[in-house]
């Protein structure tokens, strides 16, 4: 019987975790004081860069290390060796924060461009390429996640489940409109999408009918419906987008 994914750390709520431990001035300063120091410093020096003990300096710097923010080794300055113990240095880390309410995903609209002038064929143009890119990035991450998941046959409604989790996690707030109708009420590739509807609405669809196939959902696809505000993308069945034809309004 297959089992739920584990759970993952969004990392959403991971930058306003950071955001949110930034938000102290004297930590917030001695975090900016290690940047741009570019090598390890002392407790002592993050602690003079602020005028506080080195007590209060070091509970700030421990939570900043447990904020992923900086790093912490016990190494001697400058590298020479000293009898005693070593003290406690702290240098950045590669992180980045990012917050974005709602939810942009342009370094992944960026990504597929790259992809789509690296790797385009004789005969394609640009537009094709960055279709075509998108849809290959779209079915490795549904393969990805079958693999991880090993969710067994999917029809539509357990599939649009499936999907929820992830979509969620792209940033596109998925509704369940209906058992068989998911609803993407966020554009993570606003305001772009807004500037070259063709184009990024375009990939969008790509990306995500090529997700569904990575993920083998059977019955399900991916229809261009735009609505003001939201993603241009529903993900539903064949019957589920005729009813929605059939309703005032539909398309």
């Amino acid at each position: 019987m297959a089992s739920d994914p584990p759970a993952q750390a969004d990392p959403a709520d991971s930058a306003i975790d950071s955001v949110s431990v930034l938000s102290e001035d004297s930590r917030r300063r001695m975090f900016a004081f290690i940047r741009r120091a570019r090598r390890a410093v002392t407790r002592d020096e993050a602690a003079a860069s602020v005028g506080i003990s080195r007590k209060l300096a070091a509970f700030h710097l421990d939570k900043l290390v447990d904020a992923g923010l900086l790093r912490a080794r016990y190494e001697t300055p400058g590298g020479t060796r000293k009898v005693g113990r070593q003290p406690k240095m702290y240098e950045p880390t590669d992180a980045q924060i990012t917050v974005n309410i709602p939810d942009r995903r342009h370094e992944l609209l960026a990504d597929l461009l790259l992809d789509a002038v690296l790797t385009e064929r004789a005969g394609e143009n640009a537009a094709q390429a960055a279709m075509r890119a998108a849809q290959e990035r779209g079915r490795q991450v549904g393969e990805a996640a079958r693999h991880e998941t090993r969710p067994g046959r999917l029809g539509p409604e357990r599939g649009l489940t499936t999907c929820e989790r992830l979509l969620d996690q792209y940033g596109y707030e998925p509704v369940r409109e209906a058992p068989t109708r998911l609803r993407l009420r966020n554009c993570p590739f606003h305001p772009l999408a807004a500037r070259a509807p063709d184009l990024v609405c375009g990939m969008n669809h790509a990306f995500l009918s090529g997700y569904l196939g990575g993920l083998e959902v059977n019955g399900v696809c991916a229809v261009l419906a735009p609505e003001p505000g939201e993603c241009c993308v529903r993900l539903g069945t064949g019957e589920a987008e005729a009813a929605e034809g059939e309703t005032p309004g539909g398309r």
